[in-house]
């Protein structure tokens, strides 16, 4: 399977806000919420510690100096809907768990493909989405991450886009009304700037975003970071960072700074165009077991990024 398949921090969110690039209650917000325990903006995905249960997960985020998790399912569970940490008599104890850590979560990841053209598999995935959109709701996570993903075999190019971009507004109007952003991440097919910007058009719906998975834009799209980032900037709401090297056909994932993604240049243009969010390790532990086990990378991202933040001259707060 290939890989794909599976600071100013107050003066940017206030500049960014005053533009009009952001909905009140954003990425921004819950950055700097989190930051005020005195830890950087850095959060990483349940993708990469498919062995742990919620309270090791926040425990290990909390003493190792995040500020936010991504939830991409805990335990066997990929349906976070179902969940017992997030059903309504266990929701009150759960907010607590991440208050008393000062953790949020940045976002929650769903795994529905906006490129589906069979009636039975397009419901089964607005349905999908629309659970972890209420879900989030519920639980005030400001985003929701959705895929494009593929180009069918015989469906012309045109048709395809349109298809995903529709679906894309659906979901953004669904979402417009539960106080959610719907999130289309750089990914699969999708992974050059000029065909997520083509989809954010015609979208057209101020509930729709993007997720920039930085390494996709890179190693398959062939963007440099510098281009991605000018290109998708002003719509850009979170991000998964990664490294990797070539192998074969495909990429093998390494530890951050370990490989030949430019993953210092990414976070430095992130840094320039004010991006107000949480810098998100996604470590696909989940879908690659054979990579290194999450007590190894996630600290070591930690580190890393922890370097590149404060050398770009973001501090915690």
């Amino acid at each position: 399977m290939r890989m794909i398949d599976r600071r100013t921090f107050v003066g940017g969110a206030a500049a960014v806000v005053a533009g009009g690039m952001l909905r009140p209650q954003s990425g921004i917000e819950t950055a700097l919420q989190a930051t005020r325990s005195g830890r950087l903006p850095l959060g990483f995905s349940t993708l990469g510690c498919p062995k742990w249960d919620w309270l090791t997960t926040l425990d290990f985020a909390a003493s190792h100096g995040y500020a936010a998790i991504e939830l991409r399912g805990i335990l066997d569970t990929v349906d976070l809907t179902k969940r017992p940490e997030f059903q309504p008599d266990r929701l009150a104890q759960t907010r607590r768990q991440l208050a008393d850590r000062s953790l949020v979560i940045s976002d929650l990841g769903a795994s529905t493909n906006l490129h589906e053209s069979d009636p039975a598999k397009r419901e089964a995935g607005l349905a999908e989405a629309r659970g972890f959109i209420d879900l989030a709701g519920t639980l005030k996570v400001p985003y929701v991450r959705v895929f494009g993903n593929k180009y069918l075999p015989d469906v012309p190019r045109e048709q395809t886009l349109a298809r995903v971009a529709a679906t894309l507004r659906t979901l953004g109007e669904y979402a417009k009304e539960r106080n959610v952003v719907v999130l289309l991440e750089t990914h699969g097919d999708f992974t050059d700037s000029p065909t997520v910007l083509d989809i954010i058009h015609r979208a057209d719906s101020t509930a729709a975003a993007v997720l920039w998975d930085a390494h996709h834009t890179f190693a398959f799209g062939k963007e440099s970071p510098e281009t991605s980032a000018r290109a998708l900037g002003p719509y850009i709401r979170h991000v998964h960072l990664k490294d990797s090297v070539p192998a074969g056909d495909d990429r093998r994932y390494v530890l951050t700074g370990k490989g030949d993604v430019p993953v210092q240049r990414q976070v430095d243009a992130l840094v320039r165009m004010k991006y107000g969010g949480f810098y998100n390790f996604e470590w696909e532990k989940r879908w690659h077991p054979e990579i290194e086990e999450p007590e190894v990378a996630f600290p070591q991202f930690a580190d890393v990024l922890g370097g590149y933040l404060r050398h770009a001259g973001i501090k915690p707060r």
